[in-house]
């Protein structure tokens, strides 16, 4: 059973068109969305809950496509592709032909990953119920460094920014004799418990958003040429799809799979999805010119991540994207732990979730498959226009974390700042939410551990599961630095040719 009824359709409803204009505006994310709406979710249960954020999730990375077929800029990372063979077409006069394909794409690569999550999630729930305190210590680490490890260029920052994420995590109360550490006289009242999760994530992922167009002026920056205008050489039909179904299995395949390592992205999904859509092509010359094999690997695989994201969240308690690291605060507003536990303890709220889950893609394609043509015009929405509103979600959101108390505001403002210092610097912030969310419970394992050997570090080298975890945590560090030496001699390479074609 789950919960269903004419609220839920609405509230979901609610969550794909506010996520698909999210999603369509450049700089505004899926992410960003889910984080602005989260304080919505005291107004109502869980399962309503997952609902909204569900629907803002697969909205959010769905619009993306819209900008980046219509002027050739990704709405969201994960569409990064898409303009590659989309704004080709539209240029030619097949513009809502491929938005209709993108969006057909986007559907199937959505279930195709809720059936992978609602297969996969419980062998892997399963597996993780045998580990001891010291195994899942192990898996923290090694979701640490792999996100490290897949940080391009960016190893030293990526590790730096998940473990400062712990370290931060760690203001407050010691759990063990109750002492406050880390925390300035004057506001032990207030981070008692540490910063709370609500605030940081939106002054992360929202708030910094405000400084970084503050910066730009606030100017529209959408702009372009609008492709739709005009007569459509070419319509949609469902023959498009002839000989693509390989494509699309395959490309779903690695967004799903890539979104179960955690923190990969979207952007690196839909890259690799595309890279092999070239690759096994029979005209692989005709990718990037308007192919409609390039489109459909490209939204097949980032709506494939959804449902993969969410497999390491409910089976382990470790976030799979940014995303998912804003939904535990769903789940922890609401006072549910997810982790292996999670399925036989929430049998309703497991299938409350994949229910959601279905419905915000059916519900995301009615939604932009038929009034696409008008729906494209969210592009020319002025961010100004819709800031101010935003800048009153986020204050309003960290005023009511604890009803009212003024350090959830600060805090908002704190995390705005370090975000957009983060992305000036080109610190991972995904890494650093990531190490913030597990820190305590890093803590937690780690000293159960090391409790249960009489305080022998031996403990963390006996175990025959957690070898093999250790042998997954130094094959990822070693590809990190091989993978970072790689690209930084093809950074240094770029240049001189750079500096060659200038010269000459």
């Amino acid at each position: 059973m789950f919960e269903f009824g004419i609220v839920q359709v609405l509230v979901s409803l609610l969550g794909v068109v506010i996520g698909i204009i999210f999603g369509a505006l450049p700089g505004m994310t899926a992410t960003m969305a889910v984080a602005i709406f989260l304080p919505l979710t005291y107004a109502y249960d869980l399962g309503t809950s997952m609902y909204l954020l569900l629907g803002l999730y697969v909205g959010g990375i769905s619009g993306g496509l819209v900008p980046a077929i219509l002027i050739n800029i990704p709405g969201t990372p994960s569409s990064v592709t898409t303009g590659f063979d989309g704004h080709p077409m539209a240029k030619r006069g097949e513009g809502v032909r491929a938005l209709r394909i993108g969006i057909t794409a986007s559907l199937m690569g959505g279930i195709i990953s809720l059936i992978v999550l609602a297969l996969f999630t419980p062998i892997l729930a399963d597996l993780a119920i045998k580990f001891s305190a010291v195994e899942k210590f192990l898996i923290i680490l090694f979701s640490l460094t792999i996100i490290a490890a897949l940080s391009k260029g960016k190893m030293t920052l990526g590790i730096f920014a998940g473990f400062l994420g712990v370290f931060i995590s760690l203001m407050g109360i010691f759990p063990d004799n109750q002492t406050i550490r880390m925390v300035p006289t004057m506001f032990r009242t207030g981070l008692r418990d540490g910063f709370q999760l609500l605030p940081v994530l939106i002054g992360l992922f929202a708030f910094s958003q405000l400084f970084e167009e503050s910066e730009l002026g606030m100017k529209q920056a959408i702009m372009g040429e609008n492709v739709l205008r005009g007569e459509q050489t070419k319509k949609f039909h469902i023959r498009d799809f002839k000989g693509q179904l390989v494509n699309v299995f395959r490309s779903s395949s690695i967004g799903t799979f890539m979104g179960i390592l955690p923190g990969i992205g979207g952007s690196a999904a839909s890259l690799l999805a595309y890279s092999q859509a070239k690759t096994w092509s029979k005209e692989p010359e005709k990718l990037g010119t308007g192919a409609v094999e390039g489109l459909v690997a490209s939204e097949s695989s980032n709506n494939g991540l959804t449902g993969g994201a969410l497999v390491p969240l409910l089976s382990l308690g470790i976030p799979g994207d940014s995303t998912t690291a804003v939904l535990v605060g769903a789940f922890m507003l609401q006072g549910v732990q997810v982790g292996p536990l999670f399925i036989t303890q929430n049998p309703v709220l497991w299938n409350t979730i994949l229910f959601a889950l279905f419905l915000a893609n059916i519900l995301m394609f009615l939604v932009m498959f038929y009034p696409i043509k008008y729906l494209a015009n969210i592009i020319k929405i002025p961010k100004a226009r819709l800031y101010p509103a935003i800048i009153l979600l986020c204050v309003v959101g960290a005023f009511s974390t604890r009803s009212g108390n003024l350090v959830d505001v600060i805090t908002l403002l704190i995390f705005g700042i370090v975000g957009y210092i983060f992305a000036k610097l080109g610190v991972p912030v995904t890494t650093f939410l990531i190490g913030f969310i597990l820190g305590r419970d890093l803590e937690k394992y780690f000293i159960d551990s090391l409790k249960g050997s009489g305080g022998s570090l031996s403990v963390f080298f006996s175990r025959p599961i957690g070898n093999w975890i250790w042998v997954l945590i130094l094959a990822s560090l070693a590809y990190a630095f091989y993978d970072n030496r790689r690209y930084s001699k093809q950074q240094k390479m770029l240049a001189e040719k750079t500096k060659e074609a200038i010269e000459a």
